[in-house]
């Protein structure tokens, strides 16, 4: 049975390939603390369809290139566009100043 990973997508570096990225959280083994580990993945995305934000599944397969050996299953959640916090600046007209005489 091959290895499934769901990650969010973090970029779109060329023509069917995706870049996934990975977050795990871990306790360190002495100091009991958590931290996050990150990993970026390629994986092959067939058809376009993943954009960057989008959280993925990706499965592995045989390996399509020296980096890429895994390949998108399915789209889980697409990023909600209508975010509220992101301010909307509204460009201003510039006057010239006029010169003195």
């Amino acid at each position: 049975m091959s290895k499934s990973i769901t990650g969010i997508v973090s970029s779109k570096s060329s023509d069917k390939t995706i870049i996934v990225k990975i977050e795990r959280r871990k306790t360190h083994p002495i100091y009991h603390k958590q931290y996050s580990e990150s990993k970026k993945i390629m994986a092959h995305d067939e058809k376009n369809i993943a954009l960057v934000g989008d959280k993925v599944e990706i499965e592995e397969c045989r390996p399509l290139s020296k980096r890429k050996h895994f390949s998108l299953v399915k789209i889980i959640e697409k990023p909600d566009l209508r975010d509220d916090s992101l301010e909307v600046i509204k460009p201003q007209k510039i006057e010239p100043k006029e010169k003195k005489k």
